[in-house]
Formats: structure tokens, C-alpha cells, sequence
């Protein structure tokens, strides 16, 4: 994703203080109203040089007029050779054989060959071992050891107050009655998040240290990072079969992107001029890797240590449809009754394993932890350590069962009391299910048809304007060949309508995130208040949202789009609320000063100023709501998620990975289609 840029912001707030705004043009501040404030802002923003701007103003209509030139003479001879309906079947391309023959192959030989006997055996079995060594040594500990090893942790890297919250929330696991599950699912994302911190970092340190290797790796990461966890779960399947190999190894293709990206940067957004002075000492390249560069790349690794960890954990459910046992699988297994109260007691512990582990990982702790509380020396350590060995030793391997709390029950009594009086028969509003019918009927289905009866030369040309709006040429170039590659492996109609289900719940997510984040940006209160909510909305699993809207809406499209909007709420909120927090002070200073009212503040100086970050949230829902939409196939939504779960459930390679192969060039595209660019970048950017 592109970084925040403040070119525009710095570009405005040359105005000046508010004394100058006003000096600008007395006799109208007193005679009548008062201007826009962005439109004053931006008169009084320094001028360029006129032989600046004319070869600009010359270039871009040119270009914009050969583009449509060029759109208008390919539609008509795209409309004559192949007419102006849906995708032509002459340009399709058939891998039902060719896959099938492969998957064939795969089942014949995965006993016998020797790329799966000496090679990918010995990978899964590392995997599998090393997952089982990880939970011996978990129940080895103890349910004391565990939550006093988890407390000593965040006690040296975050301070005594996470360290608190810390055995709260192992306390609270074993108190829902899901303490082995809890180590089962720990278990494996210890393995999974080391694998992912070892590949993300590899390939990161590659990319850092190298241009080359850094524009190789670039469009790799982004296809990873915009692709759907459900859409390689079948070519992982087929090779290593059902087990924690999959699951660890899935785990680790969606979480190594984002310690990859990060490493990158820190390496790449070293001091110029520290690394000048470190060579001119004689260091060598290992020398200035190891003593510089790294070490003032700290913040950027340990926040791709902490961004490995939330992803890893986001797929714990994901992986369990694969064999992972654990939360995971309680989770999976309630989706199949809708068993909510069944599938909260799992989703809890893995929001609170979510919640340490960002604490712990999140750097140093605050100022209020007394940092200087920590244990430090060898000696603190080694008190610590034996006071473990201790605990564990005389504690139990597993929590005691007189010491749990039955939650299902009473959740499930609540869901039924709201069921029974929310489904249906309320007055004038009607019901949830009445609200599931009207939005599909008047809102999924007429955009779907809508898509569907476009002609297929007439979304490309669409998805190329969307696209070079706010992307390069390149970006541009990708999202069509993206869209294009689509309709070649003949899943136009049903991408059309996975399309439709995403645009429709990214036009409500943004709608509810950009009005949340007004007061969350404004109030610090109600930021506070907001955290803890995002925080769990952030980190509860994805299945977990399915259960209580099936419940609500029923089967069906409108389920999934609205758990697509529960889950991607959060990062708009998140995102937009910043950018609207970091507008130039003295911009919104001389809006003041003109008179203009908090409704004109936040349309005409704040949202203009924050467009970056309101692209960029806009990415991001589009992002997550694919991948809710995507996994929505399993209640009943249908489209692509639908072609996925049953190649899946199959073991049909053609049908599942031609599926998933068109989640991800539509996930690309909208990625390009949304992903905000610099203002200026060049085409090659």
C-alpha cells in the first residue's frame, strides 16, 4: 500500500497564520459572507513559477484525449468482432483438462514420488513436529507455568500493567472451559508466526538491500497481501493433505507479506548520511548491516513481528476448515449449527490471545509503565525463569473443571429472545429478515444485473478510468489485464456478482466508518471509548460474525455482506480518523478564523486535506470486505466463495483453483482500482 503523503497538506498550510488570511481582503470580510474556507486557503497558497505549470497543462488533455480516443476506436472494434454482451466464449480458455490430469497426478504420486517422499514430506513432517514439540512443552508448563512464562513476557517488553492483563486473559480462556484449545491454537501460531517472521524477513532484508530484487518482490506482496486466504487453501490441500502441515504452511503465505513489506522499508529508509559516516570508518556491508542499519530499523521490525502475529491469529478459524484444531475448529464446528453461544466462548479467547500478543509486541511500553520496573539483569531473569519452574511444577497440566463458566447457554438464550423478536413482525420497520430481502432485492440484485448486462469492452474501459484516476499507468495496465484474465478462465458472470456483493457492503462500510470516525477524530473521550470496541471488532475472527447474522438474516447474500461490514469497520474507522487528526493545524486554524462552521471544517479543509488517508480506507474496506464476501460462500452467498468451498469439500483442483485463481485477479483489481498513488508519480512508479 502507498505511504501517507502530506505534500497537499504542506501545500495548503503555507498560508499563514489567520492574521494574514483575514489582512488579504478586509473590505469583504465586512461587507459580506464569508468565503469557502478551502477556497481562500487556497488563494493565498504560494504560486508556482508559470514555466512550471505549462508543460503540465499541455501534456495531461493530450493524454486524456488520446486515452478516450484510443478506449472509443478498441470498443468499437472489440463490439464488431466479438459484440457487446457478456465476455465471448472465443476468448475463453478451458483448464478444467489440464487441471484435472494434474490433480490426477497429484493423487497417484503423493506416496510414491520422490518430490513428496524426500521434499515436501520432510516439510510437513518439520512442521507437524515442531507443533507437537511447542504443545508438549505448553502442557509440560501447566496452565500456571503458561500464564506465569506469558506474565514474566509482558512484564519485560510492555511493563506491569500488561503484564496484568496478561493473566487476566489467560484466566479468562480457562474459565470459558477452553484451556486445551487455547494451547492447541497457541502451539501452532507460535510455529506459524516464527515461520512467517523468518520468511517475511528474508525476503524483506532481499528486497532492502537490493532495487532489483525490491521491484521483483513488489507485485508478489501485493498479490499476497490482496489475496483471499480461502483462494490457496486448495493447492496447499492437495499437496500436503488435511493436518496442521496445511494450516501452519497457509498461515504462513497470508502472514509473511506484511514483515516482508516492513523490513523493506526500515532497511530502505535508512539515514543516508549515518550510513555515509559508518563506510567512511571502513565498515564493511555486513558491518554496516549489522551495527546501522538494522539496528535504526528496529520500529519497522518489531511492527512487522506484531503485524505477522495479527494476521497469523486472523487465520486460525480459516485454517481449521483445512484440519488446524484448536479455537479454530469450535469455531468452524458451531458455524455448522449455529451454535453461537459455542462459537463466543471460542472467538473469545482468540480476540484475547490477539489483544496480549499486540500489547507485547507492540515496543516499549508506555510511560506510565515504569520502565525501570523491569527485570533487566541475568539475575532478575533467572528468579524469574525458577519462579516459573516452580509454579509449573505444582500446578496442574490443564485448568481445573470446577473452575469454568458455562456461557453457551445463556448466549444462546439471548440470540433466541432477539431472533424471535427482531426477525420479523416489528412494527412499521418490519424484521431482520424483511431487511435481508429488501437489501437483496433492491440493492444486490439490480447491481448485479446491472454488472452483468454491462458489455464486457465497457468494464474494462470502466476499470481503466477508475484505476488511472488515482494510479499510474502501470497500476492502470494491471487492473485491466487483472479484469481481462477474468473473463479468460470464464468466471465473467460469477466475478460479476461477487463484484456487486463487494461494491454494495464497501458503499455501507464507508458510509458508517467515515460518519464514526468524525467524533472518534474530534474527541479524545470518545476515541477511548471506541478503542477497546475496534480493538475486538479488529481481532475477532471472521467466522465468528457469520454465526449471529445467519441467525438474524438467515441464508443468503445479505449475511455475508453484513459481516463483511462488521469486519472491515474497524480499519475505516481507524484509518480515516488519523488522516482527519493530522490535518495541518494552521489550516484548520484559518478556517476558524474566516467564520466557517464545523460542518464546513470537515467538508471543505479537513476531508480535502485527509484525501490520502480516505483513499487508502477505502482500500482497505474494499480489501477486507472481499475476503468476508469470499468465505460467505459457506452461508449461502454464493458466486465465487461458493465455486471455492465445493472444489474444496471436492478435493476438485479445476474447479477450486480456477475459482480461486479469479479471486485473485479480482482482488488485484480492486486493489489497483483503490490503492492511492503520489501525487506526481511517474508512470514507471
Amino acid at each position: 500500500m502507498s505511504q501517507t503523503t502530506t505534500t497537499e497538506r504542506e501545500a495548503t498550510g503555507r498560508a499563514g497564520p489567520s492574521q494574514d488570511v483575514r489582512r488579504s481582503s478586509p473590505e469583504k470580510d465586512r461587507s459580506g459572507p464569508a468565503p469557502h474556507p478551502a477556497t481562500v486557503l487556497a488563494q493565498n497558497a504560494p504560486k508556482q513559477p508559470a514555466t512550471q505549470g505549462k508543460p503540465k497543462t499541455a501534456k495531461v488533455p493530450r493524454r486524456l484525449l488520446a486515452a478516450v480516443a484510443a478506449a472509443a476506436v478498441l470498443a468499437a472494434v472489440a463490439a464488431t468482432l466479438w459484440g457487446s454482451g457478456s465476455w465471448p466464449g472465443g476468448l475463453t480458455v478451458d483448464l478444467s483438462g489440464p487441471l484435472g490430469r494434474a490433480n490426477d497426478w497429484i493423487i497417484d504420486n503423493r506416496d510414491s514420488h520422490w518430490l513428496f517422499l524426500y521434499f515436501l514430506g520432510h516439510i510437513s513432517g518439520a512442521i507437524i513436529a515442531s507443533v507437537h514439540a511447542v504443545y508438549t512443552v505448553l502442557l509440560a508448563l501447566g496452565w500456571a507455568g503458561v500464564s506465569a512464562a506469558a506474565a514474566l513476557l509482558a512484564w519485560r517488553f510492555a511493563g506491569p500493567r500488561v503484564a496484568v492483563t496478561t493473566l487476566a486473559s489467560f484466566a479468562v480462556c480457562g474459565l470459558l472451559g477452553m484451556w486445551v484449545p487455547t494451547m492447541r491454537t497457541l502451539a501452532l501460531m507460535i510455529v506459524a508466526v516464527a515461520a512467517s517472521v523468518a520468511v517475511g524477513a528474508l525476503l524483506g532484508l532481499a528486497a532492502g538491500l537490493s532495487d532489483r530484487t525490491f521491484r521483483a518482490l513488489r507485485p508478489v506482496l501485493d498479490t499476497m497481501q490482496a489475496l483471499p486466504a480461502f483462494a490457496y487453501l486448495m493447492p496447499v490441500v492437495l499437496i500436503f493433505g488435511i493436518g496442521v502441515a496445511p494450516a501452519v504452511l497457509a498461515t504462513v503465505v497470508y502472514a509473511a507479506p506484511p514483515m516482508a513489506r516492513l523490513t523493506a522499508l526500515g532497511l530502505r529508509s535508512t539515514d543516508k548520511g549515518i550510513l555515509e559516516a559508518v563506510e567512511s570508518l571502513g565498515a564493511t556491508a555486513r558491518q554496516r548491516l549489522l551495527t546501522a542499519r538494522l539496528p535504526l530499523a528496529r520500529r519497522e521490525l518489531l511492527l512487522g513481528v506484531n503485524q505477522t502475529i495479527m494476521m497469523a491469529l486472523s487465520m486460525a478459524v480459516i485454517a481449521s476448515v483445512i484440519g488446524a484444531d484448536g479455537l479454530g475448529d469450535r469455531v468452524y464446528q458451531a458455524l455448522s449449527t449455529v451454535d453461537v453461544g459455542s462459537a463466543l466462548a471460542a472467538g473469545i479467547p482468540i480476540v484475547l490471545l490477539a489483544i496480549v500478543l499486540d500489547r507485547i509486541t507492540s515496543g516499549r511500553a508506555s510511560s506510565g509503565d515504569h520502565a525501570h520496573s523491569r527485570p533487566r539483569t541475568i539475575a532478575a531473569w533467572a528468579t524469574g525463569a525458577l519462579a516459573v519452574a516452580v509454579v509449573a511444577v505444582i500446578s496442574d497440566q490443564t485448568w481445573p473443571t470446577g473452575w469454568t463458566v458455562a456461557i453457551a447457554k445463556p448466549v444462546n438464550t439471548a440470540k433466541d429472545w432477539l431472533v424471535d423478536h427482531l426477525y420479523t413482525g416489528l412494527p412499521v420497520i418490519g424484521g431482520t429478515a424483511d431487511w435481508s430481502a429488501h437489501y437483496t432485492a433492491w440493492i444486490l440484485d439490480p447491481l448485479r444485473d446491472g454488472l452483468q448486462a454491462l458489455p464486457w469492452w465497457g468494464a474494462l474501459i470502466l476499470v481503466a478510468a477508475l484505476a488511472r484516476l488515482i494510479g499510474t499507468w502501470r497500476t492502470t495496465l494491471t487492473a485491466v489485464l487483472a479484469l481481462a484474465a477474468i473473463g479468460v478462465l470464464g468466471r465473467w458472470d460469477t466475478s460479476l456478482d461477487t463484484l456487486s456483493q463487494v461494491v454494495a457492503a464497501v458503499a455501507v462500510t464507508l458510509v458508517l466508518g467515515f460518519a464514526l470516525a468524525v467524533p472518534v477524530a474530534r474527541s479524545a473521550r470518545v476515541e477511548r471509548l471506541m478503542r477497546p470496541v475496534l480493538d475486538v471488532c479488529q481481532t475477532m475472527p471472521q467466522f465468528v460474525y457469520l454465526i449471529p447474522v445467519v441467525a438474524l438474516f438467515g441464508v443468503g447474500r445479505a449475511p455475508a455482506a453484513a459481516a463483511a461490514i462488521v469486519y472491515a469497520l474497524p480499519a475505516v474507522v481507524r484509518i480515516t480518523s488519523q488522516g482527519l487528526r493530522r490535518v495541518n493545524p494552521g489550516a484548520m486554524e484559518s478556517a476558524r478564523s474566516l467564520g466557517a462552521t464545523s460542518g464546513q471544517q470537515l467538508r471543505q479543509v479537513q476531508f480535502p486535506l485527509a484525501r490520502q488517508e480516505l483513499l487508502l480506507a477505502v482500500n482497505q474496506a474494499v480489501v477486507l470486505v472481499l475476503s468476508v464476501v469470499i468465505i460467505g460462500g459457506l452461508v449461502g452467498g454464493g458466486a465465487l466463495g461458493y465455486e471455492v468451498v465445493f472444489g474444496l469439500a471436492r478435493g476438485d483442483l479445476a474447479a477450486g483453483l480456477v475459482a480461486g485463481t479469479a479471486i485473485v485477479c479480482l482482488g488485484l483489481m480492486l486493489d489497483r482500482c483503490t490503492q492511492p498513488t503520489k501525487k506526481g508519480a511517474h508512470d514507471g512508479a
